[in-house]
């Protein structure tokens, strides 16, 4: 996965593009890649920006304060780092997991990933280890904020190839439960618990 930090990226979008979106008075939304977007929005589609804009302003104002805004010819420059607030309420629904908390991702909102997460958790495999794996090894991109002094990270991950994503964490998943099954002396396999069995089962792994 690559990662897109809003602390260093500038959007570009069309000039006459995003003025005629909001002279029409109406929501919409703009994404990474400066295109505009109108609801209902798609799962995985990553936008920085989501509302409706003062059209009696200028366009370097008129998505508010917290947008810094600069007209460059037939270029709207956008950086959007310090909105990073409601760009997370925008981005929740839309991500595939959400690592913008102390606490961590807690889970996938693809059901195929949740799933094998899900499962995994009986053989003490953890979703940051997952995260990581994917950040790794999977095709997507991570919108955050992250700088390095001091070390501040906060972001959503994207998945763009969900069978890529799930082929990758299944084959991971699954050698980690045959190995424990084969060698940990706490998953026996005459003594799992019941979710236990379940988990080593979804992974072919009994």
């Amino acid at each position: 996965m690559k990662k897109f930090n809003l602390f260093t990226e500038i959007i570009t979008a069309n000039t006459k593009e995003l003025q005629a979106a909001v002279d029409s008075g109406e929501k919409f939304a703009i994404n990474i890649n400066g295109e505009i977007s109108k609801e209902p929005y798609q799962d995985g589609e990553i936008l920085i920006y989501n509302g409706t804009p003062d059209k009696d302003a200028e366009l370097e104002k008129a998505f508010g304060s917290k947008y810094q805004v600069v007209l460059s010819d037939d270029r709207v420059l956008i950086k959007a780092f310090s909105n990073w607030q409601e760009i997370i309420a925008i981005c929740t629904p839309l991500a595939t997991y959400d690592d913008t908390t102390a606490d961590g991702v807690a889970e996938f909102s693809n059901k195929d990933l949740e799933d094998i997460g899900w499962h995994a958790t009986e053989f003490n495999v953890r979703y940051r280890e997952l995260v990581e794996l994917l950040e790794e090894k999977a095709d997507g991109i991570i919108l955050c904020i992250e700088q390095e002094e001091p070390y501040q990270f906060s972001g959503f991950g994207f998945i763009s190839n969900y069978a890529q994503a799930k082929e990758i964490m299944y084959k991971y998943c699954q050698d980690i439960v045959k190995d424990k099954l084969a060698n940990d002396e706490d998953f026996v396999e005459a003594n799992l618990e019941e979710d236990e069995a379940l988990a080593a089962s979804f992974f072919k792994a009994l």
